[in-house]
């Protein structure tokens, strides 16, 4: 059923943003230290057993220069730099394997896949990256969201997000990418992420953003209880009295606020029957963002959005923004 308001009234929702005076003077700080003190990024060719696809098993330099794994594909008959999507994937998926990952370079596009940190035990493909003892150890849920919460500077996704940014930097390392046409993509929490890698990196041509997750906290957590949201609200039934500097904390680590700053064209997408990721959180993030943008309905989905529907949305917006393969 429907969870949320009515279509029209979500596509007027423009929330008021939570955002500390220094977000961006933290951010700037996170990024320069984290690029400041990367190595270069190591690409290991790969035998696949694929006959029309190049492919490297990838690591790179992530937050506090801690190595993150990744797939880079690329079709083998190219004869130019490539247009290339970075994907960031969803909660509790891992890189999987390389051959799970052919859609990009069948189209014609470079694709690098970034493992998520500590992640890829929970979802459908596993994980080859760990996460650094976090500088915070006090108690958290288990799962990831609260995860160092007491300060952003310990909070998971200020590493996540930094990854994020630093796996552009890594495939524009990749002598078969075209630097100027780097296209960033996820689902659920790929989509926070993509969002968040937009708003970090200016230079960023376009996003493609499926059912974000990690956007409008505040309403997420009163809204629903499904999981992985459902992980702060448990927590805060708690840890009763640390609302306030938890609500701060995840301020920047907000898609909402990265949104605002991101310039790239975007496709969104978004399912009007979605618990997970409540349709009006993704609404906050799309009517906050900042760059060309345009989202897909589907009015009868969960968070499953429009499946491999979306994809055909995806191919012909690159195609209309001039970034075909």
């Amino acid at each position: 059923m429907l969870i949320d308001m009515p279509l029209d009234e979500l596509e007027r929702y423009r929330p008021e943003r939570d955002e500390e005076p220094d977000f961006d003077a933290f951010w700037r700080e996170t990024i320069g230290e984290a690029r400041a003190g990367a190595w270069a990024p190591q690409f290991q060719p790969v035998d696949a057993g694929l006959a029309t696809v190049d492919t490297w098993d990838v690591t790179f330099s992530g937050y506090g220069g801690q190595p993150i794994r990744g797939w880079f594909l690329a079709p083998r008959s190219r004869s130019e730099r490539l247009p290339t999507v970075v994907q960031y994937l969803g909660y509790g998926d891992g890189r999987g394997l390389a051959h799970d990952r052919l859609l990009w370079s069948a189209a014609g596009y470079a694709h690098l896949v970034m493992d998520t940190r500590g992640q890829g035990s929970e979802g459908g493909q596993p994980g080859d990256t760990g996460d650094a003892e976090p500088e915070d150890s006090s108690p958290s849920f288990p799962g990831f969201l609260t995860r160092g919460v007491l300060d952003p500077r310990t909070h998971f996704y200020r590493r996540v997000f930094t990854d994020a940014v630093l796996a552009i930097d890594a495939a524009r390392a990749h002598d078969a990418v075209d630097p100027e046409r780097i296209i960033v993509f996820g689902g659920s929490q790929g989509g926070g992420i993509a969002i968040a890698a937009s708003g970090l990196e200016p230079t960023v041509r376009a996003a493609l953003v499926d059912v974000p997750f990690l956007c409008h906290y505040r309403r997420a957590i009163e809204m629903t209880n499904d999981h992985p949201y459902g992980e702060l609200a448990k927590y805060l039934r708690v840890h009763r009295t640390k609302v306030t500097t938890i609500l701060r904390t995840l301020s920047y680590v907000d898609a909402v606020n990265h949104a605002v700053r991101a310039t790239a064209p975007a496709i969104f997408s978004v399912g009007l029957m979605d618990s997970v990721c409540p349709p009006s959180t993704v609404f906050a993030a799309y009517n906050h963002y900042g760059g060309d943008k345009a989202i897909t309905v589907w009015p009868f989905a969960g968070h499953e959005g429009g499946g491999s529907n979306q994809h055909a949305e995806r191919l012909a917006f690159l195609e209309r923004h001039a970034l075909r393969a």
